[in-house]
This record gives C-alpha cells, sequence and structure tokens, in this order.
C-alpha cells in the first residue's frame, strides 16, 4: 500500500494538491493511504522549506507547487 502525505497548512495550494494526489491515485488503481500533515515540527522533519510538498511512501517528491494530475500520476506512481 503507498503512502501518500501532503504537507502544508491547510491553504488553497495545500487542498488542491491533496485533490491532484488523490486523483492520481486512485487512476493508478493501487492502494494507498492519504495523509495531510500540517504540524510545522513535522513537515520540517521532512526538510521541506516550501509547501505544499507531496511525499510518497516516505521520499518527498515535490515542493512548493501543485503538479499536472498527469505529473502527479508519474510522482505516485
Amino acid at each position: 500500500m503507498k503512502k501518500i502525505q501532503i504537507l502544508g497548512t491547510g491553504c488553497a495550494k495545500c487542498q488542491k494538491l491533496a485533490a491532484v494526489a488523490d486523483e492520481a491515485a486512485k487512476a493508478l488503481g493501487a492502494p494507498y493511504e492519504l495523509q495531510k500533515i500540517t504540524d510545522l515540527k513535522q513537515i520540517m522533519s521532512f526538510k521541506v522549506m516550501t509547501t505544499p510538498a507531496l511525499v510518497v511512501d516516505g521520499v518527498v517528491r515535490l515542493s512548493g507547487r501543485v503538479p499536472t494530475i498527469e505529473e502527479a500520476t508519474q510522482l505516485v506512481g
């Protein structure tokens, strides 16, 4: 099961990234868990300085912007 985490404070871009990542994971058809992390100490533990950020299975795959659905599918896959 893939573990997808969205790092951000809950802003509009963070919410958009969560929606895009969710849609991308559904398109892949594999089981996944989507978690939103809003605690700044937890976000900093990933060494992320700009949000939103996408973490897949513990690896930061993207930060500072919202990807397209196509790009997110590649990042999540």
